[in-house]
């Protein structure tokens, strides 16, 4: 039987969501300044949590469970919930929409969207080492924090995004745009995949496998996204060319992990297809 990866990713999702209610529950009479508010409405609008399910799923193929990947899981979202919120500013990309309702800085306005972005961050490490739930982190979590903090910083996706602002909207070098895509996406894909097997108690040759798996899928996300929005289309046949390169070498690093690691082919196998389908003008969720 094929693997059911809708299913997969539902239930998974699910399970982040209900943690994630759980960690933003605005308190009554607690929430000065209605940040708790608006850092609920960052991480709760919605999205495909693709970086927690990668997490997961890393976990998962380490010998861990859904459970003992939910730090990850959550950690990872909000830094990425974060991420949005300061990018969609007016002094970043200047967004006012998002999955179809306002953007933090227009419902809330710019002073308290920046703190918004700054409390999420740091919940993200803060979930990350005390757990969810009240059940503690398991695993080896100094290095997963490492992990997370090196992969969201200057060298990873805050880096990422001083490059994209550098670059303009309209690269035209493959090598450019994958640089970019590298840290901007890749960066925190990379992250999810090396804490999931951290936390399961994977050895380093196993987390560098999945953190290398990581890297490459969120460069093959992006350029799906791109091929999906007709971001460059210059570069739309080169990119897709290098979707399924990207995506062989994610299957040839999930190899030795067994059947516990089909989920990630799944997933890998999900992301080719969109891009394909997109370029196909068939616009895939």
């Amino acid at each position: 039987m094929s693997f059911d990866l809708e299913s997969y990713m539902r239930m998974r999702r699910e399970a982040v969501d209900a943690a994630l209610s759980t960690l933003l529950a605005v308190p009554p009479d607690a929430d000065y300044g209605r940040l708790r508010e608006g850092m609920r409405y960052a991480a709760l609008l919605g999205g495909k949590r693709m970086r927690p399910v990668v997490a997961m799923a890393a976990c998962e193929a380490a010998g861990g469970d859904l459970e003992t990947a939910l730090p990850a899981a959550c950690a990872i979202e909000l830094v990425h919930a974060y991420s949005l919120v300061h990018d969609d500013l007016p002094a970043m990309d200047n967004d006012v929409e998002r999955r179809g309702q306002p953007t933090v800085h227009v419902a809330f306005g710019e002073d308290k969207a920046i703190l918004v972005g700054d409390a999420l961050l740091t919940l993200a490490f803060e979930v990350l080492t005390g757990g969810v739930g009240g059940r503690p982190t398991a695993g080896r979590v100094a290095p997963a924090v490492l992990r997370l903090a090196r992969r969201s910083g200057i060298d990873g996706m805050v880096g990422g995004q001083a490059m994209d602002l550098e670059a303009g909207q309209d690269i035209q070098e493959l090598e450019l745009a994958e640089a970019v895509h590298a840290k901007k996406t890749g960066a925190l894909y990379a992250a999810a995949a090396a804490m999931g097997g951290l936390l399961a108690g994977a050895d380093d040759d196993v987390v560098g496998r999945l953190e290398t798996w990581g890297l490459q899928f969120g460069i093959a996300f992006q350029h799906a996204d791109d091929v999906l929005d007709d971001d460059q289309p210059a570069l739309r046949d080169q990119a897709l060319r290098r979707t399924d390169a990207l995506v062989a070498q994610c299957n040839a690093l999930s190899t030795g992990l067994g059947s516990r690691a089909e989920p990630l082919r799944a997933i890998a196998a999900w992301v080719q297809e969109r891009a394909h389908a997109a370029a196909r003008g068939e616009k895939r969720a």
